[in-house]
């Protein structure tokens, strides 16, 4: 397995979320389109990112500098526990809350309220587990 968010990680995470239509098709209905990076709270950037367009990953890697719409931190240990075992909307709202998953961009409120992107987003967890 190679390590969490590095580029070859990465690419496999952007297969999976394409394969799961879950997530991607109900993003594509709704337009989406992000940049999203993934790391630790006590890095200066993200490791990796995921560009997202109409709901497709298009690309996927190490972080390069790009601009972010979302930069989502945890702990090494928190997003192995997300990884072995996905979190609900309950989980993640207890992680949000006591600081154990950080936006460094994003607003995470807003997307909890519009259902539309709620699930998609818990669903990326159970496909991250499928790297």
């Amino acid at each position: 397995m190679s390590a969490l968010f590095s580029d070859e990680w990465m690419k496999g995470f952007m297969e999976q979320w394409n394969s799961e239509s879950t997530l991607s098709d109900a993003l594509a209905e709704i337009g989406f389109n992000s940049v999203i990076g993934y790391g630790v709270p006590e890095d200066g950037q993200p490791r990796g990112v995921l560009v997202v367009e109409n709901g497709k990953a298009v690309s996927g890697g190490a972080y390069n500098g790009e601009e972010l719409n979302w930069d989502i931190r945890a702990s090494d240990a928190q997003w192995q526990k997300w990884i072995s075992k996905p979190p609900g909307m309950m989980g993640l709202g207890v992680a949000f809350t006591s600081g154990k998953m950080k936006f460094v961009v994003g607003d995470y409120g807003s997307m909890l309220k519009d259902p539309r992107m709620a699930k998609p987003f818990i669903k990326s967890f159970s496909v991250m587990a499928r790297v």
